[in-house]
């Protein structure tokens, strides 16, 4: 009898997961969780998120309760008759009757290496704290928040010109393939949970538009992992001095600039522009100096910086 599998699922980087167990000898896909349709662009029409899309096109039935705690949709799960449940960035605490529901239990596929950065931005925390490495972690799932046990994980390194795009992408494969190997072990019995030391554990908290900011009185090289961190999202921004009000400046590529490669002025102030030409726009930190390389002003396109100051010569100003 193949294993009766229900995922539960939201935005795209859960998609490779679900269409690995779709694929997956043994398995039956019997039903697919995801939040509601969101209301987006400028005509609010809603949209299904994308593990809806290829759930639908997979053929699955697709269950968007407002709440998983609705016995209404608890009902409907059981009814599914579930051997196993796995979870990746579906949105929503699951309740204990959920959680007891199938023989195998709930399975979560976690994007960092628990017990760092539990919560719901691990991969971008992990980026701006400056980690070596990150990875993915199989854990069967309890009623708290990504605190149960361990059943598999899989680092990998996070490289210098990584952003949250590029981890993220990797994780998403990573994860997948993870699943899918783990699950027959899983279920035979031959990986039993092991508790999350106590040590070492993070949150990544929620991200905020307003984590982006860049902070100019920080050394370069946090403000060059804050930028790849909030790489696409929020995105990393300043403000540069303009008339009537300061115009934002969203930054989507950077470099640390190499020492005594920038001469800088006598008092020079964080924030302050060093260079402006063809080969970029170096900003001075509170330690060393940002080349920013790739800029979208507010309201215009996303272009090399020596573009952009074709159009707007910066000499001394200083960004805010």
């Amino acid at each position: 009898m193949p294993l009766r599998i229900v995922f539960m699922g939201t935005p795209d980087i859960a998609c490779p997961t679900l269409q690995a167990l779709a694929n997956a000898p043994g398995c039956a896909l019997v039903g697919v969780v995801a939040q509601p349709d969101k209301p987006k662009g400028r005509d609010l029409k809603l949209q299904p998120p994308p593990v809806k899309e290829l759930a639908q096109r997979l053929g699955v039935p697709v269950l968007q309760p407002a709440r998983a705690r609705d016995e209404a949709f608890i009902a409907q799960l059981r009814e599914l008759r579930p051997d196993l449940i796995v979870v990746l960035a579906y949105g929503q605490i699951l309740p204990q009757a959920i959680l007891d529901l199938p023989v195998h239990g709930c399975l979560n596929v976690h994007t960092s290496l628990l017990p760092r950065w539990r919560g719901a931005a691990p991969i971008q925390w992990a980026i701006l704290e400056g980690d070596a490495e990150t990875g993915v972690t199989i854990m069967r799932m309890d009623a708290g928040l990504d605190t149960g046990g361990i059943v598999a994980t899989r680092a990998t390194p996070i490289a210098p010109d990584d952003n949250a795009q590029t981890v993220h992408d990797r994780l998403a494969v990573l994860g997948a393939e993870l699943l899918v190997q783990t699950i027959p072990r899983h279920v035979a019995g031959e990986l039993p949970p092991c508790p999350q030391p106590a040590e070492g554990a993070t949150y990544a908290r929620k991200l905020t538009k307003e984590d982006g900011r860049l902070d100019w009185s920080q050394p370069a090289r946090v403000l060059h992992n804050r930028l790849r961190a909030f790489t696409p999202w929020p995105g990393a921004f300043t403000f540069l001095p303009a008339q009537p009000r300061p115009l934002l400046l969203k930054v989507w590529r950077a470099e640390i600039a190499r020492a005594g490669e920038v001469q800088s002025p006598p008092a020079v102030q964080p924030g302050q522009v060093l260079t402006a030409d063809k080969s970029g726009l170096v900003i001075a930190c509170h330690e060393g100096a940002l080349r920013l390389l790739e800029v979208q002003k507010e309201g215009g396109r996303r272009m090399a910086a020596a573009e952009f100051l074709a159009g707007h010569p910066l000499a001394g100003d200083v960004f805010s």
